[in-house]
């Protein structure tokens, strides 16, 4: 099956699915990029959905991108599937009651590097909330109380909009993905980012 179509483009391939509505050409693109969900499920999952779900999510997120991809108004296919995907998991994980910011409950660093940044000037949450060394603990990993103590904060100090740009900060994602993903311009989620770092920082002296 795959044959038939490895020599066409994403987007000829979408015109073709939209005009023949071609049940196969759906098939080898869902194939096509099911490593690109199982990999945003794997940064995804430290907000606390399950893994398979997540994964589910995922593959609707982009039927949803081959269904309503659209050559003349959107970038390239892969762009605008990256963006479907991560909205539907995002938006998922919202709605799931086990969501309450699972990354600190699961000891993730908030000091480590978002290696999955695509964003070369992206940096580490210590560098967002911008502290020094004397207040890394050792092996950069928080301790319970440390967890309770700034899931409190986080819960107390940040608004809803802060809350989410904070959650999908921690699973990679530079200011820019953060923006598309909560459909807001790039200033305001920035700002967001700044209003994290003033209200959080005292938190971590």
């Amino acid at each position: 099956m795959s044959s038939r179509y490895k020599d066409k483009t994403d987007e000829e391939l979408i015109i073709q699915i939209h005009d023949n509505e071609e049940k196969e050409a759906i098939e080898y693109l869902m194939n096509k990029y099911k490593n690109l969900v199982r990999k945003k499920a794997g940064s995804m999952y430290i907000l606390g959905a399950d893994k398979d779900d997540l994964i589910q999510e995922g593959m609707i997120g982009l039927f949803k991108a081959i269904r309503d991809y659209d050559a003349g108004r959107d970038a390239s296919f892969v762009t605008f599937a990256d963006l479907c995907i991560s909205r539907q998991m995002y938006s998922a994980i919202q709605a799931s009651a086990r969501k309450k910011h699972a990354p600190l409950n699961s000891y993730i660093s908030i000091y480590n590097k978002n290696e999955a940044s695509e964003d070369d000037n992206a940096i580490a949450l210590e560098d967002v909330l911008e502290s020094d060394s004397s207040m890394i603990p050792e092996q950069h990993i928080i301790d319970q109380e440390n967890v309770r103590f700034l899931e409190d904060a986080i819960e107390k100090e940040l608004s809803l909009l802060e809350r989410q740009v904070l959650d999908l900060y921690l699973t990679g994602m530079s200011v820019k993905k953060i923006s598309a993903v909560l459909s807001r311009d790039e200033k305001s989620t920035d700002n967001a980012m700044q209003r994290i770092r003033s209200k959080l920082r005292k938190y971590l002296k």
